[in-house]
């Protein structure tokens, strides 16, 4: 079978089930993944749960070249079976059954469908994981490392548009083949928990294929989304929160709109309360997006404060191991982020580890340039229980000079956010 029949095949495939159902996958292996040649390999073969793999390398320089519809037979295809039928969108406040079989997709198979499709596109910046407690950890078998992913993937709506990034071409924005970055980061990475944040595209896209490769999910849309406000948009954006069956265990999930002092906001988090499969102990993980632009902190601030009161109830006072992930939209400056790193709940932010003293933050998280100029900052953050979590591993920052100097997003990133991903582990009685 062709590439692209067996793409428009799979997919079709996925979209007609779009519940989430127990899947057995099996671990990443970079010598598995053989793509056709002159494929495009962006990054070293990391598999799940710590490991680090050999280090795949783009085989040439690719040109910066449009990419409109068309473009690709594979691409066309498969994007026109992912357009063709959108999927009615049920009640945000309802979980999916979790116990609905999906259609069973290979990782390997799908991230090779991914490379071709993205074939005249630059490869992704490269990245390595580095460990900030020093030699390779060795995986242990009854406590393995759980990979989580933090990452803002940048509404279509709001990409095409509302957020007017100047230097970006619209037709690297174009979702026919930006989702194909998007799921390429996601495979290649292979994390075992996934947050994600300005999700536009969660049924029609994100939850048949995360519940084909063996993920739960679940989506908290924002009451006013501003995508709405953008013709032809896809719905609303909100949070999404995706975790391994095999890995873990459902035992309780939060909707959350947050609050400022008694005032409900625009800002949503989703609290799931996991059992553990290898440990049988629990962890509570959380994912939100606080409200946006400058002159907005003091709302930050009681944003947040909320979240950390909701936190507190759930995890019994912080007895159940947290990690809460974000695009909390704030400098470490700010109040929002003093209120997480001095909370009760004795929260450490991750990304701290990758400095010298591991005390500091990423100098950025996001850069981008709009028409009010350029902007780069710290705003997403991995927060985790320090008293009963260790980081094991991190995935490092790109440099200015892999990021381009058209900033994000571009031909070779599909977000202005940069994705964070670490390796936790529970810390031994």
């Amino acid at each position: 079978m062709n590439p692209a029949r067996r793409c428009s095949v799979l997919f079709s495939q996925l979209c007609v089930s779009s519940r989430g159902g127990q899947v057995a996958t099996r671990p990443f292996s970079p010598a598995a993944v053989s793509a056709p040649a002159g494929a495009r390999y962006c990054h070293p073969g990391v598999g799940g749960g710590g490991g680090a793999g050999p280090q795949l390398r783009p085989s040439g320089a690719a040109a910066v070249c449009p990419m409109g519809g068309g473009s690709s037979r594979l691409f066309g295809t498969l994007a026109q079976t992912l357009n063709s039928a959108p999927l009615a969108q049920p009640d945000p406040y309802s979980e999916e059954n979790p116990d609905a079989d999906p259609v069973e997709v290979d990782p390997d198979q799908l991230l090779r469908e991914c490379e071709e499709a993205l074939q005249r596109r630059p490869a992704r910046p490269h990245r390595d994981m580095v460990y900030p407690s020093g030699p390779v950890p060795h995986p242990h078998l009854h406590n393995p490392s759980i990979r989580v992913m933090q990452w803002n993937i940048l509404a279509q709506a709001l990409g095409e548009g509302k957020d007017g990034f100047i230097r970006c071409p619209l037709d690297a924005l174009n979702w026919h083949e930006r989702k194909y970055l998007i799921l390429e980061e996601i495979l290649t990475y292979r994390p075992d928990i996934l947050c994600l944040q300005e999700v536009d595209h969660y049924y029609d896209t994100f939850q048949p294929i995360m519940a084909g490769l063996g993920y739960h999910g679940s989506f908290l849309a924002k009451p006013w989304s501003p995508c709405l406000d953008v013709e032809r948009n896809n719905g609303p954006d909100g949070c999404a929160l995706f975790y391994r069956r095999s890995r873990f265990s459902l035992r309780a999930t939060a909707h959350l709109r947050l609050s400022a002092v008694t005032m409900p906001t625009n800002q949503v988090a989703i609290v799931q309360t996991l059992t553990c499969r290898a440990t049988g102990r629990p962890l509570c993980v959380g994912v939100t997006h606080l409200k946006a632009r400058s002159g907005w902190e003091r709302l930050r601030g009681a944003q947040g404060a909320d979240l950390l009161r909701s936190l507190r109830s759930i995890t019994a006072r912080g007895a159940v191991p947290l990690v809460v992930c974000g695009d909390f939209n704030a400098e470490p400056s700010e109040d929002v982020y003093q209120r997480f790193s001095s909370s009760p709940l004795r929260l450490n932010s991750a990304y701290k580890l990758l400095s010298r003293d591991g005390q500091t933050e990423p100098a950025y998280t996001t850069w981008k340039i709009r028409p009010s100029g350029e902007s780069r900052g710290t705003l997403d953050y991995i927060w985790y229980s320090a008293d009963a979590l260790s980081v094991h591993s991190l995935l490092d920052i790109p440099t200015e000079d892999q990021i381009g100097p058209d900033r994000l997003p571009s031909y070779h990133y599909p977000s202005d956010h940069l994705s964070l991903l670490c390796d936790v582990g529970f810390r031994e009685d």
